[in-house]
């Protein structure tokens, strides 16, 4: 990774690790990455600043991402923090330095008896998802391999995603605080959409052991995201940014708020970094 002249960041005070979400916050609503990003990132980047992105995307998703980015080395944060890797410029384009599964199978089993008509997916990690119900066409990315439900239970899993497009956010949560949900971690994305990671993991958790790696000092983090898997992550960085469009819950995560993606929000972040 660049570590510019002497490793320090442009105000002498030792670089940051600025960890960046990716839907919502770089990337538009159809997956496009707003202009300038990659420019303001390649610059923070040579002058010695860590740029990590920290999403739920998968790896097999998120990685042509990073490369857009100009990240051929260094970590990535995926899956929500339960799947962290390292990039490098060689096919794949990465290797897994840390990985967190969990037994879904309760947690499955007790949505299903809710709502027997949801879509359910396990992450098949670098690969894509094995599923069982038929998401809707460019919801599920990568290799997707149908299974039964009971096979579905018994595959260690690290990401899960529960879909069920008739409902809303709103009866997703109502869902989760009815039910409850034990020995694992969920967040509701931006419709119907439940995303299930192993207990006390988190994009937060996993931006942690990359701070302790990289030595950056607890009061050089920075992260931008806008929903709700990005909470934890925000109130872990010592300057935490929520996106202009992000709930109130994710607001109130974080120490500002910026733009949203449409006005440019994140870039702005990034171009005051580079004047800091």
């Amino acid at each position: 990774m660049s570590t510019g002249v002497d490793g320090r960041g442009r105000d002498g005070a030792g670089p940051r690790l600025v960890a960046l979400d990716l839907d919502g916050t770089l990337l538009d609503w159809s997956g496009t990455l707003l202009g300038g990003i990659a420019e303001a990132v390649a610059e923070l980047r040579d002058r010695g600043d860590h740029v990590v992105v920290a999403t739920g995307r998968s790896v097999h998703s998120a990685l042509p991402y990073a490369q857009q980015l100009g990240m051929q080395a260094g970590p990535a944060v995926t899956s929500n923090g339960a799947v962290t890797v390292e990039l490098h410029p060689e096919e794949p384009g990465y290797r897994i330095a840390d990985l967190v599964t969990f037994d879904a199978g309760p947690a499955l089993r007790l949505v299903r008896e809710e709502l027997p008509d949801a879509l359910f997916a396990v992450e098949d990690v670098g690969r894509g998802f094995f599923v069982h119900g038929a998401f809707p066409d460019g919801e599920m990315d990568g290799h997707v391999t149908p299974v039964g439900f009971d096979d579905l239970c018994a595959v260690p899993a690290t990401r899960v995603v529960i879909r069920s497009p008739e409902h809303t956010d709103a009866d997703f949560h109502a869902m989760v605080e009815r039910i409850g949900l034990h020995e694992v971690s969920y967040a509701v994305g931006w419709t119907a959409w439940l995303d299930l990671s192993p207990q006390g993991v988190s994009k937060a958790t996993a931006l942690e052991a990359v701070r302790e790696q990289l030595g950056v000092d607890p009061s050089r983090t920075v992260a931008v995201g806008d929903g709700r898997n990005d909470v934890e992550m925000l109130r872990w960085a010592a300057r935490g940014v929520a996106m202009g469009h992000a709930d109130d819950v994710t607001r109130a995560a974080a120490d500002e708020v910026t733009g949203s993606w449409e006005d440019g929000g994140a870039l702005a972040v990034l171009h005051d970094l580079l004047t800091t």
